[in-house]
């Protein structure tokens, strides 16, 4: 198996819960992969025990592995793994800095960046305006002035600029009305194209399921169902469970 990114018998603890029991999955390089299941399942905790945030929403991983192109991950520390590896990951939230420009924002990811020219992380900069032309005309706008949708694409431009192997996203359809969400979609899906990997989760399983080449189910900390996508959408527990019907 030709996995950029494995993941091993994973089990996670959060204090006296354990909240993943012993999932595998993997994720091959130029495939989109999601994971879908209710909330509360263990899905950001899965994406938080890959891109090892500090303290204190680290979980505590007590059982098994995660590969990133072979190498273990569990003492790499977060900023080694977007710098050096090429890992980044648009949370749930956002979590942009609302004080600071849209410009200032993506400069700080640029941080990853700092041994390349200037010229080469200007393209990165022209790259996030072409793919999103709504921050490049409000790149002088503080962004807590920005709208959810420009906010969200703001999130995902930050992390472009780290120039990653891997994106993660959590819930990035998250507050966006329908419009939007197929635009970002629909961008994400030509990222893919030129090469970029991307692991998702997504409150809205039916297109997360029709934007993945494959899915995982996680139910309660285990996975119960994987498969094509288009398998996963013509399963009838997952059809009940979360395609309503």
């Amino acid at each position: 198996m030709n996995a950029l990114l494995e993941v091993k018998n994973l089990s996670v603890r959060y204090g006296n819960i354990e909240a993943l029991h012993g999932i595998s999955f993997h994720v091959g390089p130029g495939e989109i992969v999601t994971l879908i299941g209710a909330n509360g399942a263990g899905k950001t905790t899965t994406l938080h025990s890959i891109t090892r945030l500090p303290p204190p929403e680290a979980p505590r991983v007590t059982g098994g592995d995660i590969l990133y192109q072979g190498q273990s991950l569990l003492n790499t520390p977060p900023h080694v793994l977007v710098a050096e590896l090429g890992v980044a990951l648009v949370p749930e939230g956002r979590h942009i800095f609302g004080n600071l420009t849209v410009e200032e924002n993506l400069k700080l990811a640029t941080y990853s960046r700092r041994k390349e020219s200037l010229e080469e992380v200007n393209r990165g900069y022209d790259r996030v305006f072409e793919l999103f032309p709504r921050l490049a005309e409000r790149r002088k706008q503080r962004s807590e002035q920005l709208s959810g949708g420009e906010q969200q694409m703001l999130a995902v431009g930050r992390a472009l600029m780290t120039k990653p192997n891997l994106l993660l996203l959590d819930e990035p359809s998250m507050g966006l009305a329908p419009l939007l969400m197929y635009e970002m979609f629909r961008t994400l899906k030509k990222l893919n194209q030129e090469g970029l990997t991307i692991l998702l989760i997504e409150q809205n399983a039916r297109l997360a399921l029709r934007f993945a080449h494959r899915a995982y189910v996680l139910d309660t900390g285990e996975i119960t169902a994987q498969g094509d996508s288009e398998a996963i959408m013509e399963d009838p527990k997952v059809k009940k469970a979360y395609l309503g019907g």
